[in-house]
This record gives C-alpha cells, sequence and structure tokens, in this order.
C-alpha cells in the first residue's frame, strides 16, 4: 500500500513536469516499466483531485476534450493526453501518437484499457509498431501490463513478434534484469527449441532464479534424448551446477544417459535430495548405497570423511549403524561430528548423557544439531546445569541452546534465565527473553506461593502493566 502511494506520488509529479514543458526523456525512465505505470496512474490520480476539487485544475485538463484540441500538441503533452481521465481524448491521442515513437510504451498500457474503443485502436498501433527491435525493448513493459485482466493481447503479441525474430535479436532478453522477462523468454526458447541443451542446461547452472534453472534442465534433459545431442555437453553443467535441485537432475539423468556409475560419486553429496536421487541410480544398476556408506564410515578417525556420507548412511541405514555413528562424535570435522548427531537423532537414538557435553561444543552448528536431538528429553537435562550455560562470558551459540531446551524444560527455571537474559549482551537474545518473561504462565509443577517467582516477576515489572502484574502473581499464588 505504501509503495501504491509513492509510485502515484511519483507519477503524479511527472505530470505535473510535463504539463511544465519537461521534455518526455528527462521526466521518465524509458527502460523502466513501473515509471510508465506510475505516470499513467499519476496524470489520472491529479485528474481526479480536480474533479472532486481538492486541487486546482490542472493545466492537461479540458473543457471540451474534442479530438481537434489535440491536433496541436507536442510529445510532452500529448503523453498527457494518452493518460486522460476521459475516453474520448485517450482514444483522441492514440490516434495521434503514431509519428511518436517514444510513446509507445503508453500505447502498451492502452492495449488494456477499460474502454473498448481506446483498447482496439491502440492495439491495432502497437501491432504496426512492434518490430524485434521495440519487443525487446518493451518486454517488461508488456508482461507487466499483461498481468492486468485485458493484458493478455499485447503478450501474445509479444511473443509472435519473437518467435519470428533471429534469436540474436531478441538474445538481450535471455539476460536481462527482471526475473519475469527472463522467464518469458527462456520458456519462449524452449517451447520453441531456439537454444540448444547445452545450452539449456548452461542456463540452468548460471541463472540466479529457480523457476528458470528448473525450466531450462527439464528441457535440456528432454531435448537430449529427442535431439541426441551429445550427452557430455548436457551432463558436466548440471552435475556441477550450485543449486541442489539442478545437480539432482542431472545425477538422475546419468541412467538415462547410460552412465549410472557416475552417481556413486555424488551419494555423499552436501545435499539430501541430490543423494537420495544418487541412491536410486546406483540402486537401478545394482549397486547397495547402504554398504557405501558403512565402508566410509567405518574409519572414525578418517580425514577425508565428508558429512554428506555420516548423514547418508542414517537416511538408508537402520538403528544397528548407531554403532558407527557414536565414533564420530569426536571427529575433528565440525560437520561430520554434527551429522553424525543428526543421524542418531534421525535412528532415534539420541542419548542424553552421550550427547549431553556436545552443548559445549565450539562449533554452532554441532550445538544446534544436539539441540534438536536434545529437545525431547529435555526435562533429563539438569535446570542448573543449563542455566549457568546462559551467562554472558559463554559464546552466543550455547546461551541460545540453553535457553532453547529450558524453554522446553518448563517451570521456574525457565523464568528464572529469561529475567537473567535481559541483560544479555544480544539484542535478539534479549528481545527473546522479553517475550518469553511476558508469556510465561506458572506450570502444574511450579510451587504455588513460591517467593523466588514474585521476585523475579518484580525485577521485570518494566515489561508488565500493573493490572496483568498482578494477574500473573494471582495466578502463581502470590500476593499482589
Amino acid at each position: 500500500m505504501r509503495e501504491d502511494v509513492e509510485d502515484s506520488e511519483k507519477g503524479a509529479a511527472a505530470a505535473e513536469r510535463l504539463a511544465e514543458g519537461a521534455e518526455l526523456r528527462s521526466v521518465v525512465a524509458a527502460d523502466d516499466p513501473a515509471d510508465w505505470v506510475s505516470l499513467d496512474a499519476g496524470v489520472r490520480e491529479v485528474s481526479w483531485s480536480y474533479a472532486t476539487r481538492t486541487v486546482p485544475r490542472p493545466a492537461w485538463e479540458h473543457a471540451s476534450p474534442l479530438p481537434a484540441d489535440l491536433t496541436q500538441l507536442g510529445e510532452s503533452r500529448l503523453a498527457l493526453a494518452l493518460c486522460h481521465r476521459d475516453g474520448r481524448v485517450r482514444e483522441a491521442s492514440v490516434r495521434r501518437a503514431g509519428p511518436y515513437p517514444g510513446l509507445l510504451p503508453l500505447i502498451v498500457i492502452r492495449c488494456s484499457d477499460w474502454a473498448a474503443p481506446v483498447r482496439e485502436r491502440a492495439r491495432k498501433l502497437l501491432c504496426e509498431a512492434l518490430d524485434p527491435t521495440a519487443a525487446v525493448t518493451l518486454a517488461p513493459l508488456i508482461l507487466l501490463v499483461g498481468r492486468r485482466d485485458r493484458g493478455g493481447f499485447g503478450v501474445e503479441l509479444l511473443g509472435d513478434t519473437l518467435r519470428q525474430a533471429p534469436l540474436a535479436e531478441s538474445a538481450a532478453l535471455l539476460v536481462h534484469h527482471d526475473r519475469v522477462t527472463r522467464r518469458f523468454a527462456y520458456r519462449l526458447a524452449a517451447e520453441h527449441g531456439r537454444l540448444s541443451p547445452a545450452e539449456l542446461a548452461r542456463a540452468a547452472a548460471d541463472d540466479p532464479d529457480s523457476v528458470i534453472q528448473d525450466l531450462c534442465a527439464t528441457a535440456a534433459l528432454t531435448r537430449l534424448r529427442e535431439a541426441g545431442a551429445a550427452p557430455e555437453d548436457v551432463l558436466e553443467p548440471l552435475l556441477a551446477a550450485r543449486p541442489p535441485h539442478v545437480r539432482s537432475a542431472g545425477v538422475t539423468a546419468l541412467r538415462q544417459a547410460g552412465q549410472p556409475e557416475r552417481a556413486e560419486a555424488f551419494l555423499d553429496d552436501r545435499s539430501g535430495r541430490v543423494r537420495a536421487c544418487a541412491r536410486y541410480v546406483v540402486r537401478q544398476y545394482g549397486g547397495d548405497p547402504v554398504a557405501w556408506y558403512r565402508a566410509r564410515c567405518a574409519t572414525p578417525d578418517d580425514p577425508g570423511l565428508v558429512p554428506g556420507a555420516v548423514i547418508g548412511l542414517a537416511e538408508c541405514g537402520d538403528r544397528a549403524d548407531g554403532a558407527l555413528l557414536r565414533p564420530l562424535l569426536v571427529h575433528p570435522a565440525d560437520g561430520v561430528r554434527g551429522q553424525a548427531v543428526a543421524g542418531l537423532r534421525a535412528l532415534d537414538l539420541a542419548d542424553t548423557r552421550q550427547l549431553r557435553p556436545l552443548l559445549d561444543d565450539p562449533a554452532p552448528g554441532v550445538v544446534r544439531q544436539t539441540t534438536l536431538a536434545l529437545l525431547p528429553s529435555a526435562r533429563q537435562l539438569p535446570a542448573d546445569w543449563l542455566l549457568e550455560r546462559t551467562g554472558p562470558r559463554l559464546p552466543r551459540h550455547i546461551r541460545v541452546a540453553a535457553f532453547r531446551l529450558l524453554h522446553a524444560h518448563g517451570g521456574v527455571a525457565v523464568l528464572r534465565a529469561a529475567v537473567g537474559l535481559l541483560d544479555d549482551p544480544d539484542v535478539k537474545l534479549r528481545t527473546w527473553a522479553a517475550q518469553s518473561v511476558q508469556r510465561w504462565q506458572p506450570a502444574a509443577d511450579v510451587r504455588r506461593g513460591d517467593p523466588e517467582v514474585g521476585v523475579l516477576l518484580d525485577r521485570c515489572r518494566h515489561l508488565f502493566s500493573e493490572h496483568v502484574l498482578k494477574r500473573r502473581k494471582w495466578a502463581a499464588g502470590l500476593d499482589a
């Protein structure tokens, strides 16, 4: 809502500058669709304010909006007339706009006009004027207007124009900064075979947009089967891609490409999705992923062991594999220790006494995994021991883990910890502690009338109104 108001104000300011004689190019950025849309809205906004008598009559308003009034208008005034609130003025302006290519963006907007005569006249003009060069320039605006109720005409015309033009003339859209424009260009290229499978694979690996990655990866593999392209040119970019869903597509395609043995190298990938696809391919050609994982994890002091192999064992192994995972809790690599904890948790083998020392691990990732594993059994941990780990001298990740476990522990302990963390040096932890105090309610195991509760609530009375503080004390069996 705030952005809409700002755009309307920007458009109204641009309209006033045009009315004062400023050149259109100096007021509106030709390659910015938002500028044209805000100008269109801004002209009507000022006109409507005049109609409701809240502002003086603007210069572009016509007492008798006849087509003849527009014959002597220049580009700037004609731009205002194309956005006029009166449909007769807009229609007459479209008739006069042909000699002004700089007004073509406003013609695009008028193609979705609610008034049929304006809309039909603008569409006819756009069909005549939209060559491949103009299509590339106007594509972001056409696609933006295409979201409107009557905006489909421009999108269809844009697609027809680009399909008939050589790819070299529209290649700029494939690297456009606007992702909607890039999606449209790649979808058009994929559907009509304008890019080779290798080019689609490289786009899937390099483009930052996940929609384009999926679109191009799927199209590349489809075209690989249909066109008989060289598998290496398609598979290599996919297998080396950073996005996991692109790598997984390449791994799955190894079987169809007749190279299933290569999937074994991805069994310990950092992505669970890629590991699952690799296990599928390995099994299809008779391999045993579980045996592969067990062989990798059998040597707990192996410096070459990677985290993906550890969690991979838990993903497809059984509870007996806990014997291989437990020695890895003291592995020198942070990632291996963390995934060993995660693996024990996945196999329902998390032992409180064994994992408790890892809450003091220097690696935040290990402590985070340990906390997740211990949350279901938080009440088995000594509350005082956890409270000691919320002290300001300890690293932040340990304080956060201890407080999280105290939350699961419940009772007076969590209130005690939260009040102590109100002075924590970390602003996020202080905020969390304040919210915890405000939400705290005495549980069934809290002794009614416990004077410590009253002392703790008094220490943070600034977080409550007097009425709420009295109710909290009353609920705890204390005198207000």
